[in-house]
């Protein structure tokens, strides 16, 4: 009996074998109106629909509104026209019209301040008031044959740095000083009521994530990690476990993160995403941990996307896929984002070679 796309997504990730190489990428602005106007898409459910996608992501807890004005004493300098400040207060000052999806962050909590300003500061709030419909989401999508997905990515450190700016909060962290903790303690709490929201809800994947690699060496070394961000990672997976624990755990870092992936299997981790070619190699880091853990997400972004050709894109596609075998455990990918520099032809080459590849030949 043929697997619906949420089985044959789930076996793969459990490494229990797969009968289609499942389909997913990120479009950037750009490219989403590139594909609306080849394909006269009119809604973003379109897109997953048009090629297939085999998981639907819902939303989460909605946060508390807050007044516009409550924010301003946090930016004294003003905000230039198109700026925005999420749920967190964090400004975010927008780029240029291609590249509008990439923005500039201001920081509401960089510079001298004292614990008692870090305090006062308004801290996201959440409003458990949707999450019988969260659930009811999560089976609809399940019912309809697909995957049901939260994501809270930039889940600690990340939220946390944006707040505090990073320099100021390396700084805190690594002289021992109590607004390191105490900012992320509050942000882990925050993560870990999401996180179990979600596993209330049903979902079958909870994607976290925080960027602890750099192109070609890692953001902060291994003691720095194991002091101060994976026990608060460690405690948020285990929360959402105790609820569910058949829920799979998608973990995103860019970049280089080889040496963190040991410490991500122990704190909980089953999915790593990506494994960014330009970093590390693929059949390297399956031949480690292949058996512990799965991947999403080897088509190099910053390479053979924007400028292989479609014959390079559909030789990796196949390849990588070689590499994991029948039994599955590599959702096979763009890395990241594909943006506006990217051939079409390229995104067309990644689909068909996904749906031509047959892991019935072993």
């Amino acid at each position: 009996m043929k697997m619906t796309p949420r089985e044959n997504l789930l076996s793969l990730y459990r490494r229990q074998g797969y009968e289609q190489a499942p389909i997913h990428m990120d479009l950037c602005p750009a490219q989403y109106r590139i594909f609306m106007q080849k394909t006269g898409a009119t809604e973003y459910e379109q897109f997953l629909e048009y090629f297939s996608f085999p998981y639907r992501v819902i939303p989460g807890l909605r946060a508390l509104s807050r007044p516009a004005a409550e924010w301003g004493r946090y930016y004294p300098g003003g905000l230039k026209n198109g700026t925005w400040i999420d749920d967190w207060g964090i400004a975010r000052q927008p780029g240029s019209d291609p590249a509008s999806h990439l923005v500039q962050m201001l920081h509401p909590l960089e510079g001298d301040i004292t614990m008692d300003d870090l305090k006062k500061y308004p801290f996201l709030r959440l409003d458990h008031g949707n999450e019988v419909e969260m659930r009811a989401q999560a089976d609809a999508i399940k019912r309809n044959g697909l995957s049901a997905h939260g994501r809270m990515e930039c889940t600690i450190w990340e939220t946390s740095w944006y707040l505090r700016n990073m320099e100021d909060l390396m700084v805190d962290m690594m002289t021992g000083d109590e607004k390191a903790a105490f900012l992320l303690d509050t942000v882990t709490d925050i993560s870990v009521e999401r996180a179990s929201s979600f596993a209330r809800a049903g979902v079958d994947v909870l994607q976290l994530g925080d960027d602890i690699g750099m192109q070609r060496t890692t953001m902060m070394s291994l003691d720095l990690y194991r002091e101060w961000l994976k026990p608060r990672l460690s405690r948020v997976i285990r929360a959402a476990r105790e609820i569910n624990p058949e829920l799979l755990i998608y973990y995103h870092s860019c970049g280089y993160v080889k040496p963190f992936i040991p410490d991500l299997i122990e704190a909980g981790v089953d999915i790593l995403n990506p494994v960014q070619p330009e970093c590390m190699d693929f059949g390297e880091i399956y031949a480690l941990y292949g058996d512990l853990l799965s991947f999403n997400g080897v088509l190099g972004t910053q390479t053979t996307m924007p400028f292989g050709s479609p014959e390079d894109v559909r030789r990796v596609v196949f390849e990588s896929l070689d590499i994991a075998g029948p039994k599955g455990g590599l959702f096979c990918c763009p890395t990241h984002t594909v943006e506006p520099e990217v051939p079409w032809e390229n995104i067309e080459a990644y689909v068909q070679a996904c749906r031509e590849y047959p892991p019935q030949k072993y």
